[in-house]
C-alpha cells in the first residue's frame, strides 16, 4: 500500500531534518536527503503501528501537562 504526505524540510547546521505536515508528530533527520526520505519512511511505520511486535514493551505513562 502507498501512502502520498507532504514533508516540510530545511537544512540544519550537520543534518536535513523533516516532518510529515499531514503527521506532524513523526519528525526525523538525516544526513542526506536520501537519508531524510528513509527515515521518515521507518519514523512513519513505527508511529503508525497497531500490531505492537512482542520484542517491544508496552509501558501505561502518566505525564503531567
Amino acid at each position: 500500500m502507498k501512502a502520498k504526505f507532504n514533508m516540510i524540510y530545511w537544512k540544519g547546521d550537520k543534518f536535513w531534518v523533516g516532518k510529515l505536515l499531514e503527521h506532524p508528530e513523526i519528525m526525523t533527520q538525516g544526513e542526506t536527503m536520501e537519508e531524510l526520505e528513509e527515515n521518515m519512511r521507518e519514523a512513519y511505520i513505527m508511529m503508525t503501528i497497531e500490531d505492537v511486535p512482542e520484542k517491544h514493551k508496552v509501558k501505561k505513562l502518566e505525564l503531567a501537562v
